[in-house]
């Protein structure tokens, strides 16, 4: 099969990000062809001034519409592209120059309906992104589910950096309104379909996540809110693993309080792993300031998903609540 290749991107309010990946895409290092297939959605600051610089450059088609979400608006991309096979990227991401190159020769060689890349700091992102994409990236504190090589044929891609047949898009109906959550989602719908998914190692982005310490906390206290609904929907999905974040939390709160007391052994190993994410960040970044940040944005990722699921799981499983109606702000109507 001959593919055609269609970028998605949605965007709200991020004019400044859609310039910087336009420029990315200016500077990828083949001919082959794609089209960029920008969502404005329902963006109060748009940013079509910006795209109309490219229009010579790059083969950009631009669609505004009313807010419904990132999932929503992928949909109404996909659904409107000209391509047989669609790329879905963040507004916040950077592709580096071999990126088209590399995910064509991929699935060239191996095809397959849908791919999911790693995510990347790039050397001009500031210390807090890149302690922020440590702990969100690294074996000591996610286990590198989020781009592992271990996981290479069982990867569960996400919307920052996937790719989608158009046969998959209109078995699965694309993305559903839940949010964060709406790529497991997709994932999970398609293996239940027969569609096999996989990971391209070389196919990375730079993921800005334009992000504070604020906004990380909401962002990883949401993921932990939806995967109990997503193990209420996909059953089969659940793992142990997903309460590791709670019993950290849990853990710490356990040892200071057993240190209280003189036993001070749990705590040593609490203090351990904590030197553990200092040491091996500092030494991954070469920077000791990104080393102790680290530290930070890994106990506030445990303690955000940690609370965030177990809210959940006392809701969903042991309540019995309707998620839509527990969880309103984690769902676009």
């Amino acid at each position: 099969m001959q593919l055609s290749y269609s970028f998605i991107i949605p965007v709200y309010n991020r004019p400044d990000e859609i310039k910087e990946l336009l420029d990315s895409f200016a500077s990828q290092d083949t001919t082959i062809p794609y089209e960029i297939v920008i969502i404005e959605d329902g963006s109060s600051i748009p940013s079509d001034v910006v795209i109309t610089e490219y229009t010579d450059l790059l083969n950009v088609t631009y669609f505004s519409k009313p807010n419904s979400g990132p999932g929503s608006s992928r949909n109404y991309g996909m659904a409107r592209a000209a391509g047989n096979y669609f790329i879905i990227l963040d507004s916040d991401c950077i592709l580096p120059p071999h990126y088209v190159r590399v995910m064509d020769e991929a699935l060239s060689q191996e095809y397959v309906d849908c791919f999911g890349g790693p995510d990347a700091a790039h050397p001009s992102f500031s210390t807090l992104q890149k302690a922020i994409n440590y702990s969100m990236t690294s074996f000591f504190t996610t286990g590198g589910i989020r781009g592992g090589k271990k996981q290479v044929d069982d990867f569960q891609p996400r919307s920052f950096n996937m790719g989608l047949s158009k046969k998959a898009f209109e078995a699965s109906n694309g993305f559903g309104d839940i949010h964060p959550g709406e790529d497991p989602d997709l994932v999970l719908r398609l293996w239940d379909l027969g569609f096999k998914t996989r990971l391209l190692t070389d196919a990375y982005v730079y993921h800005k996540r334009r992000i504070s310490w604020s906004k990380f906390y909401t962002q990883v206290n949401k993921f932990g809110m939806v995967r109990p609904i997503l193990n209420s929907w996909h059953p089969a999905s659940t793992k142990i693993t997903y309460w590791f974040p709670t019993v950290f939390i849990l853990g710490i709160i356990g040892s200071i309080v057993v240190g209280i007391f003189g036993w001070f052994l749990p705590l040593y190993f609490v203090i351990g792993y904590i030197v553990l994410i200092g040491v091996h960040a500092t030494l991954v970044n070469k920077n000791l300031t990104i080393g102790v940040m680290a530290i930070a944005a890994t106990l506030i990722q445990f303690y955000g998903y940690g609370t965030g699921f177990l809210k959940s799981i006392i809701a969903i499983r042991w309540l019995g609540k309707e998620p839509k109606k527990r969880f309103p702000h984690l769902f676009f109507k």
